[in-house]
């Protein structure tokens, strides 16, 4: 979990350090093109799937279908800002944010569980 100003790309090494195996594709957005992250995604074995900023001279290409699943994720946790408490981030603690948005995580499950 990182503060709402931070960067996730800013806490990769963290990242890669609490995963039990490296992964097979990375998706990212573009906050995390960075030539010490796709370096190290290579020296992994793993295929970055992570458009390339603007202003960069060599423009990657990124598998449209595969890209797509990041969008379900975006939209996930769009659904969970619905809930106030999440979108505000008011909790004092690190855990009761974590915990109510783990409920929110549950509430919305059920909802696509019983509408199937």
């Amino acid at each position: 979990m990182t503060a709402g100003q931070e960067t996730d790309c800013s806490h990769y090494e963290a990242l890669m350090q609490a995963r039990d195996s490296d992964p097979a594709i990375m998706l990212g957005d573009n906050g995390c093109d960075s030539d010490p992250i796709w370096q190290d995604l290579r020296d992994r074995g793993a295929a970055p799937e992570i458009p390339t900023k603007r202003n960069r001279h060599l423009q990657h290409s990124v598998s449209r279908p595969l890209y797509a699943l990041r969008s379900r994720i975006e939209r996930f946790i769009n659904r969970l800002k619905n809930s106030r408490r999440v979108a505000t981030r008011c909790d004092q603690t690190a855990d009761s944010f974590l915990g109510f948005a783990a409920l929110s995580s549950i509430r919305l499950w059920i909802r696509f569980v019983h509408a199937a």
